[in-house]
């Protein structure tokens, strides 16, 4: 049977539909990218925002509208942190979430036997073990995407994540070692590490995040080794001294901030301030030579005021992101926040509007400033007599040059900047 992944949602979700892929060819399926040849389409979910909520059902229904007979599961977060999703979408065959990823071969052959909606969804048990059955290659990519840790502790307030994740775990240094080993044979030279808590990595073990990056020194195939998205207050100094250790590791922390205000941090459960998140950006940039701090900015929560905003704004502009995500606060029903006097959508799309103006500024100011440059860039993708890739600070580069050099690190003079990306020639 051919199958049809769509995934929604961060990194972890994409490994995961990487690992539900694996899964299933070993037992004989085939994985396709076209839908309507399809016989069953796996929709992987994301539940952070409503929008994301709202695609899947989108999704879900042209999916049937497009392949009548296409056998849909759908799996994820959504379907994880809100079953009352079952009764909203009649055209899913098989419901499951993202605890019972491991079982999708299974929950199809038995939909095949028995012809009848099958609802295969495991709840989170606190203190549970990770699960997972590991990956060796990330088919589409340059680099590939390595989860090694699940779940969280931190309950903020405006957040589903908890729900749909279950308590934080980890993945044994063992399995992780084993997937490397996989990944560097089968030539994946960068490797980014993600997790839905990545910097808490190792949480109730005697290991750290540190120790899973150090695995990588050991594979000559692998050349760099990213962090996916850390939590502020994880990052101690004792931390920062291991990282710097680590030879291949990429100097690019993205670091969620949400809030430059500390009354909205603490409205929100963020267990910092700006202050001491403004101290360890600067302390990351002065132990790594050329380190580009991105984030993640969240504006409109319901306690933020105006002057709260411009609060922001004003921190957003002293840190200077390398990059910014700048969304507006979607209400997310069975959270803290969800039961708070909520702003108007207006209020929330103005100042997302205002903030991603000056955060767009500072990543041009940023970009132009690479100029002159010569750097390594992997390169990624090749489309239209143009080549992209990444630096190790992830600044974007273009090359114009009909060459085939996807998979290659070759050194780039940075001659130009347009948009959100670099000009650059080979040297």
């Amino acid at each position: 049977m051919k199958v049809y992944f769509y995934t929604l949602g961060c990194k972890v979700n994409q490994y995961e539909t990487q690992e539900m892929s694996e899964l299933l060819e070993k037992n004989g399926y085939t994985i396709i990218y076209n839908a309507t040849q399809a016989d069953v389409a796996v929709v992987n979910s994301c539940t952070v925002t409503a929008e994301s909520v709202r695609k899947t059902r989108q999704t879900i229904r042209k999916l049937k509208k497009n392949n009548p007979d296409i056998i849909i599961v759908l799996t994820g977060c959504a379907s994880q942190a809100e079953p009352h999703i079952i009764n909203d979408l009649p055209e899913v065959d098989i419901f499951m979430g993202n605890r019972s990823n491991i079982y999708i071969a299974n929950a199809i052959s038995e939909y095949l036997t028995n012809k009848k909606t099958l609802v295969k969804r495991i709840e989170h048990l606190t203190g549970d073990d990770f699960f997972g059955s590991g990956i060796s290659r990330f088919d589409g990519h340059t680099r590939a995407f390595l989860k090694i840790q699940d779940g969280c502790d931190r309950f903020c307030s405006y957040c589903l994540i908890p729900t749909a994740r279950g308590r934080s775990r980890s993945k044994s240094l063992e399995d992780i070692d084993n997937e490397l080993k996989a990944l560097s044979e089968n030539g994946y030279s960068e490797i980014v590490f993600v997790g839905i808590n990545l910097s808490d990595y190792g949480k109730n073990t005697p290991y750290s995040l540190p120790d899973a990056l150090r695995l990588a020194e050991k594979y000559d195939g692998i050349k760099r080794v990213r962090l996916g998205s850390l939590e502020p207050d994880h990052i101690t100094d004792e931390m920062i001294e291991q990282l710097k250790t680590i030879t291949k590791l990429c100097p690019q922390f993205h670091i969620s901030v949400q809030s430059g205000c500390n009354s909205v941090l603490k409205a929100m459960n963020r267990h910092y301030t700006a202050e001491e998140y403004e101290h360890l950006a600067n302390k990351l940039r002065e132990t790594f030579h050329d380190a580009t701090i991105t984030t993640d900015v969240l504006v409109g929560f319901p306690t933020e005021t105006e002057e709260d905003f411009k609060t922001t704004v004003e921190f957003v502009k002293r840190v200077g992101f390398e990059k910014a995500h700048v969304f507006p606060y979607s209400v997310r029903e069975g959270t803290r926040a969800a039961k708070m006097e909520q702003l108007t959508k207006s209020v929330k799309e103005d100042r997302a509007s205002r903030l991603s103006a000056v955060t767009d500024k500072i990543r041009k100011e940023f970009l132009k400033k690479q100029i002159g440059k010569t750097v390594e860039v992997l390169f990624e993708t090749e489309k239209n007599d143009c080549c992209e890739g990444y630096t190790e600070n992830y600044t974007p580069v273009r090359v114009n040059s009909k060459g085939a050099y996807k998979g290659q690190f070759l050194n780039v003079e940075i001659i130009d900047s347009e948009k959100d990306f670099c000009i650059g020639k080979i040297v």
